[in-house]
């Protein structure tokens, strides 16, 4: 058999929609791809710019920022501190954890964290993020709610110490 020889033929009347029988032998077929939709309500582009702001929040304050999205049960502040617990350094973490259905916010800091994000600042942060929530669009509100507060949280920790 010589190179390039096909050991199948195909018939033309075989071929299924999108496909056609090239002069060589050979089968093309065209196919519609649907992109990947993003896990949960946000965009991909929402999703990069909550990355982002959380990325800079710890890389500029040398704080662990880290987001929750979710159900957060009756007891939401004993469930947000068992995440918080959860996390790599949890002395100094930061964990934003917001349950939209819920209607609840807590900021949980670490020992080590809360030294340079008191309270009166974790509280300013989680009244900016209800203000975006009341504009209307909650995926929208969130994304924005939350970056701000990222930008907010970090200026209040301010720069990573030396």
């Amino acid at each position: 058999m010589a190179t390039g020889e096909l050991t199948k033929r195909v018939d033309e009347s075989e071929l299924g929609y999108g496909e056609a029988l090239m002069a060589s032998g050979r089968v093309s077929a065209a196919k519609m791809y649907e992109p990947a939709a993003p896990a949960g309500p946000f965009t991909t582009r929402q999703l990069a710019r909550l990355d982002e702001a959380l990325t800079f929040a710890s890389r500029e304050t040398g704080l662990d920022f880290s987001l929750y999205l979710g159900e957060l049960g009756e007891d939401s502040r004993s469930s947000a501190e068992k995440l918080h617990s959860s996390t790599t350094d949890p002395a100094n973490s930061v964990l934003i954890a917001v349950s939209p259905g819920e209607r609840k916010i807590e900021i949980v800091t670490g020992k080590t964290a809360h030294v340079r994000l008191p309270d009166r600042g974790a509280k300013l942060a989680v009244a900016s993020m209800v203000a975006s929530f009341k504009e209307g669009d909650l995926v929208r509100g969130l994304v924005n709610g939350l970056v701000n507060a990222l930008r907010m949280l970090s200026d209040q920790a301010g720069p990573a110490p030396r």
